[in-house]
């Protein structure tokens, strides 16, 4: 989970132009001032990088960070845990 967090805090950063100080894990997207778009974006980044099928019609401004970071955490867990058997 603390990997995921950081990358996403260096992505929040590099790509959307968030300044590290304003991420906390209790953040939403929205208090990052990201829009419905810039939300999406960060989803299909996510799932390009990550290999995992967020799904982005869940991909809302009210997110915490720490809830984004879960999400792809969960389901890199399940794909470690599908891959194992």
């Amino acid at each position: 989970m603390e990997h995921v967090y950081t990358h996403l805090v260096t992505l929040l950063g590099d790509k959307f132009e968030v300044a590290a100080d304003l991420v906390r894990p209790d953040a939403t997207l929205g208090d990052l001032e990201l829009d419905s778009l810039a939300v999406v974006e960060l989803y299909v980044t996510l799932q390009e990088e990550w290999g995992v099928p967020l799904d982005d019609s869940e991909a809302t401004a009210e997110l915490t960070v720490d809830e984004v970071a879960r999400s792809v955490t969960a389901l890199l867990d399940a794909e470690k845990a599908g891959g194992a058997s």
